[in-house]
């Protein structure tokens, strides 16, 4: 394998032999192609390919693998108009993630994580999840025919815990938020030796969000917006997209300026806010996490430095919005634009409107936001539309 592991936070390296889980420090491993050029060439023959996997030489994959897929990536990006009058933006536009197979953004990280595992020899899966997580690993688990076994809250929207199942999956309800599912998780990968497909608990999630960054770039022509707007739990999607910015501009396939990442979380659960106001590097797990946004309700989330240093280097920001607002954004986008929002659309949509009021983002400025799943895996049929 032409890749290599290295911990951003002690310095240290490994190879990537078998079923890697993080450094020792505790901290997560990130992916490194030291081996790997990328050519204009390259770039052009791109278009040539389909999916996610399009990418495949910037992701881990070794030569002659295949990956396991549903046919994730190629997810649309949306100029919306109307939405960006409302909003005081004029060059507003969102990627729709809700296409994906599983029907969010989580099909690419699970794609690749799953693969990478296979090829590991793993046998079976653990993942704890607010929702989208675990209907993704439950439908790559059963693409790879190896079991699976998910935490998931209680208070997880009855139509993503019903998709668990249709997969297949092993489902567990624990009372209580994501962090109780997680060391739910950790025991039953102890113990039976399942791999722990958590958030940053492994390295390749991240490869599989990279891919967001790579999209968004081959669908603007090689050119990259002013700013993005990304909702954020677990935040291996705002990771992985400034992951990718930093590969493709020192592979010459980009240039100029960066976006400047921008989180929005819940007012409910809004650990990474509260610390990138505060000015820390870390984040403290926040106190009884509440929101409908069910993919915002991640109280302690492990790659909180990455997101911060992202965020800060970028001259970006992190802002908070209520589950009125975000839950009320969503439906009237809905409307404008056709698209099926989630909450945490709504929320990323929500964001845009208040950045804007306050001026951190320009009323002429291209900004991207990021639907991370479809809004009706969060609706029960019985609930009359808002």
């Amino acid at each position: 394998m032409d890749w290599t592991l290295e911990c951003d936070a002690c310095g240290a390296t490994a190879l990537p032999a078998g079923l890697p889980g993080v450094c020792a420090c505790g901290q997560p491993w990130l992916v490194r192609y030291p081996q790997r050029a990328q050519t204009l060439v390259d770039r052009t023959e791109l278009r040539r390919r389909h999916g996610m996997w399009r990418y495949r030489s910037w992701l881990p994959l070794a030569r002659g693998e295949e990956p396991v897929s549903l046919g994730e990536g190629d997810t649309p990006l949306l100029r919306v108009a109307a939405t960006g009058r409302e909003v005081g933006l004029e060059d507003l536009w969102i990627k729709d993630e809700g296409a994906n197979p599983t029907g969010s953004f989580k099909a690419r990280g699970l794609s690749a994580a799953v693969t990478r595992a296979v090829n590991g020899g793993a046998r079976g899966f653990v993942i704890p999840t607010a929702g989208n997580a675990g209907v993704a690993a439950a439908a790559y688990g059963a693409r790879a025919g190896l079991p699976v076994r998910v935490y998931a809250p209680a208070t997880t929207p009855a139509p993503l815990l019903m998709q668990i199942r249709w997969f297949g999956a092993d489902l567990v309800l624990l009372d209580g938020h994501i962090g109780d599912c997680g060391k739910a998780a950790r025991a039953f990968a102890a113990e039976t030796g399942a791999l722990d497909l958590s958030t940053l608990r492994e390295p390749y999630r991240i490869e599989g969000k990279k891919t967001l960054g790579l999209e968004l770039a081959l669908q603007l022509n090689w050119t990259l917006p002013d700013a993005i707007i990304y909702p954020t739990g677990g935040g291996t999607g705002l990771i992985g997209m400034w992951k990718a910015f930093g590969e493709l501009r020192d592979a010459g396939w980009v240039s100029g300026r960066l976006p400047r990442m921008y989180t929005v979380q819940s007012s409910g659960c809004a650990p990474v806010v509260r610390a990138f106001a505060e000015g820390a590097e870390r984040c403290e797990p926040w106190a009884e996490p509440w929101t409908v946004a069910s993919g915002l309700r991640v109280p302690g989330p492990l790659g909180d430095r990455l997101m911060l240093r992202a965020l800060r280097d970028s001259g970006g920001g992190a802002i908070a919005v209520s589950d009125e607002a975000l839950t009320a954004m969503a439906a009237r986008v809905a409307r404008l634009e056709g698209i099926d929002m989630s909450p945490e659309g709504g929320a990323a949509v929500e964001a845009a409107r208040a950045l804007r009021e306050r001026g951190d983002v320009g009323a002429g400025e291209r900004v991207v936001v990021f639907n991370t799943g479809a809004g009706w895996l969060y609706r029960s049929p019985e609930l009359p539309p808002p």
